[in-house]
């Protein structure tokens, strides 16, 4: 059979939206800027303040780098398609475009993990004692290098794994139809446009996906489990909401990534509305990057007090 190969992939984004076109092409671009404003403020002042060179805010710098990179990866895309109602993007655009968010989304899965794994050795002892009445524990475990190997272990593998996703999906064969009804290229929607056999590729992405996503939540939950052990058998309440509040904004963020993202890709999809399900993955893709830096600030006494510092000196330079 004569197949003719597509070159490129409309995406119909939000068909809804076009009597109110300025006012949600306004939404999104606030979202954007904030989301990417929130996170580049987060690293500058971690950078900035000699009170944030700890490992828990090395770990945010690199979190809100992997958000930055999801959000210009899918924001602008949307802005585009509200304004353009007739959305066009080459094929191998859309792939690059997946490949990113494949990089930014296992890299916060990985980050969150290691952040989880942190906030334990913060908190717990193995005989679980706080780490507060034995503080050496924790600095003579968790070191700079060490830090900085988990970081780059993060990073090189997240992108190891989404270019033999990328290379996988783009080797196939596509023939159309060349729409796809979503606001960005999600893997299960491009691979609904192969005339291929997708059995071998949608595999290779369980094996490779599953393990990570699955092995990074057991080891939240199982960190989380002992962190909340060794908090109730804490006896004053002054001392529980502070060791509390040393995690719970991770556990904060950590809800909201897994929950959107068991919402999407791991709770049946039958009978769910292609409405429902873009609203989830607005979650993921849009929200998370821009509440991770809301949470993290809002929350985060050191950050705030960092954040007016930084912002008396800027302002004492600006009048000089």
């Amino acid at each position: 059979m004569n197949l003719t190969t597509i070159t490129t992939i409309h995406i119909l984004g939000f068909q809804d939206t076009h009597r109110v076109t300025f006012i949600v092409f306004f939404l999104f671009f606030m979202v954007y800027c904030v989301t990417v404003f929130g996170n580049l403020l987060i690293i500058v002042l971690v950078s900035y303040s000699g009170n944030l060179h700890t490992p828990m805010y090395l770990f945010l710098t690199q979190l809100s780098l992997s958000d930055i990179i999801l959000a210009t990866d899918i924001l602008p895309n949307i802005l585009h398609a509200v304004v353009v109602k007739d959305n066009v993007i080459s094929f191998m655009d859309c792939i690059v475009q997946f490949y990113f968010f494949d990089v930014s989304e296992t890299t916060d899965c990985l980050l969150l993990t290691v952040m989880c794994y942190d906030r334990y050795l913060a908190i717990c002892q193995p005989l679980q004692y706080l780490a507060i009445c034995n503080p050496l524990h924790y600095t003579t475990v968790m070191t700079h290098k060490l830090c900085l190997q988990l970081v780059i272990i993060s990073w090189l593998l997240s992108f190891s794994l989404s270019v033999v996703e990328m290379v996988s999906t783009s080797s196939l064969q596509y023939c159309g139809p060349n729409t796809i009804d979503h606001f960005f290229c999600d893997l299960p929607l491009v691979l609904e446009l192969s005339c291929s056999d997708t059995s071998g590729v949608n595999l290779e992405f369980v094996l490779i996906s599953a393990p990570v996503l699955f092995c990074a939540f057991i080891i939240i939950i199982m960190s989380y489990s002992y962190i909340i052990l060794v908090i109730l058998n804490i006896p004053s309440s002054t001392g529980r909401q502070k060791a509390f509040s040393t995690c719970s904004s991770h556990l904060t963020v950590v809800s909201i990534f897994y929950g959107t993202l068991f919402g999407v890709y791991i709770l049946p999809t039958k009978g769910q509305s292609l409405n429902i399900k873009k609203f989830l993955s607005l979650l993921y893709t849009v929200g998370t990057p821009l509440m991770n830096p809301v949470i993290y600030s809002l929350r985060n006494s050191h950050i705030i007090k960092a954040f007016g510092t930084f912002k008396r000196r800027f302002l004492h330079m600006i009048q000089i």
